[in-house]
């Protein structure tokens, strides 16, 4: 197989950080935690653990040797083994879905720059208000000029490149988001009333098991591991052959299943010292981060630097994953269209902020334009995440078992007498249960957009 010469990471590090840091982002320090109380806590957590030791190790570790193995972005690296329409569907499926995230992931990638603004200038008081988040996103040009912002910060890292840009970038961002983790979770975890929190995140009660928690803990693992977004197979075509695949991903696996549990310790505790594990609190949802959490800063006596800590640590988390979000649109654009960089950026740039300011607008004066029922930022969102984002894991896992042949990618994994540990664990999950578990994601997802079951 010819392959053209590619840019790539400086080596393992390089890879991992920029992984990592793609991994690390909104779904870890927003999602995870909400998500974590809703379903149960310490329940949640340890099936989480169990499915990212298993489905999300499978997707990740065939995504990167898929990568690496084509030297291509997905839709390239899907054409490589024929042109038939189910290849090119699979391969522009994974290209497609982070041009749809990147806009919208901008938006809320604002909202996090807006409140860590607000925090800096001394605002607390005022972000605790009852009405600030929803003033703020229904405002339009107050959104519309921090997604702004925080779209451009993201595409002119990307415009420097792999490893100037990304990889550097990564680099500085991921240490300093480890330390912030830490002190915040400290913090957390000591004030009065957050050991009932810490045990209820940590203590798997069975009381609190339902099949939904299975459901969604599953489908955490997309957020969590940037399955399905293009971006495991971009960053594995810059892998060097001398970097080992398994020992890579497993240590992007290490590290974001503790960041995730590190943003469990920093919110569900402080929740819980805030209002005693009171049931509609810890089932708030996604307005835990924005709407709960500025008032337990408020409640603590300490609000303006717990909340700079903390939304400036969810601002280079939310950054790392932006870029590696764009990364995979720009690397697309590249090889498919066979533009330069800076052409493939310019376009992707323009893409970016036409369709992030639909979402940006949408609570404000395209709050009227609903699809669905839903508001633009939460359609383009129910489309990516519950939608394509199983149907393009999917195609995946039949290209490598039924097209490359497992016996391939085992040969790209241990490349240059690299170790394949889990190789049992690989090819089991991959052909028998991966799909099953995407299809119970992408059935629950669509019938829970209808109404038809709660999630």
């Amino acid at each position: 197989m010819e392959k053209k010469q590619r840019s790539s990471f400086s080596g393992k590090l390089g890879f991992v950080m920029a992984a990592a840091g793609s991994a690390v982002g909104l779904g870890n320090i927003w999602r995870f935690p909400y998500l974590c109380a809703k379903y149960g806590g310490g329940i949640f957590l340890l099936i989480y653990i169990v499915l990212a030791l298993t489905f999300g190790y499978t997707m990740i570790m065939a995504e990167t040797a898929l990568g690496r193995l084509t030297r291509k972005s997905p839709a390239g690296a899907f054409e490589t083994f024929g042109k038939r329409f189910s290849l090119k569907f699979g391969g522009w499926i994974n290209s497609i879905i982070p041009l749809i995230i990147v806009p919208y992931y901008s938006v809320i990638g604002g909202w996090v720059l807006k409140y860590a603004v607000g925090y800096v200038r001394g605002q607390a008081d005022q972000m605790a208000g009852d009405n600030y988040f929803s003033s703020f996103i229904s405002s339009g040009s107050q959104s519309e000029i921090y997604f702004l912002i925080f779209a451009g910060i993201t595409m002119l890292i990307i415009y420097a490149g792999v490893q100037n840009g990304i990889e550097r970038v990564s680099k500085v961002m991921m240490p300093i988001l480890v330390v912030l983790s830490v002190i915040i979770s400290i913090y957390s975890v000591t004030r009065p009333g957050a050991i009932a929190g810490v045990k209820y995140l940590l203590i798997p009660n069975p009381k609190n098991f339902s099949w939904m928690t299975v459901v969604t803990a599953m489908g955490q693992m997309f957020y969590s591991l940037s399955i399905a977004m293009g971006i495991l197979i971009t960053f594995g075509s810059y892998m060097k052959d001398d970097v080992s695949i398994e020992s890579s991903t497993e240590n992007v696996e290490v590290f974001d299943t503790a960041i995730a549990l590190l943003a469990g310790f920093m919110i569900i505790p402080a929740t819980f010292a805030y209002s005693g594990g009171d049931p509609k609190i810890l089932k708030s949802g996604p307005s835990l981060m924005f709407i709960i959490l500025p008032k337990v800063f408020d409640s603590m006596g300490f609000a303006m630097p717990a909340g700079i800590a903390f939304f400036v640590m969810v601002l280079f988390a939310a950054l790392t994953s932006s870029i590696a979000l764009g990364e995979s649109v720009v690397s697309t654009f590249e090889d498919q269209f066979h533009l330069s960089r800076r052409k493939s950026a310019a376009i992707v740039t323009v893409l970016v902020l036409i369709l992030g300011s639909l979402s940006a607008l949408g609570y404000g004066p395209l709050s009227m334009v609903k699809i669905l029922g839903m508001q633009l930022l939460d359609f383009f969102d129910f489309l990516s995440n519950s939608v394509m984002m199983p149907i393009a894991a999917s195609a995946t896992c039949l290209l490598c078992v039924y097209v490359i042949g497992l016996d391939k990618i085992s040969g790209e994994i241990t490349k240059n007498g690299a170790k394949f540990n889990r190789k049992k664990t690989f090819y089991f999950m991959i052909k028998y249960l991966c799909i099953a578990f995407l299809m119970v994601i992408l059935i629950s997802s669509v019938l829970n957009a209808f109404g038809l079951i709660s999630m």
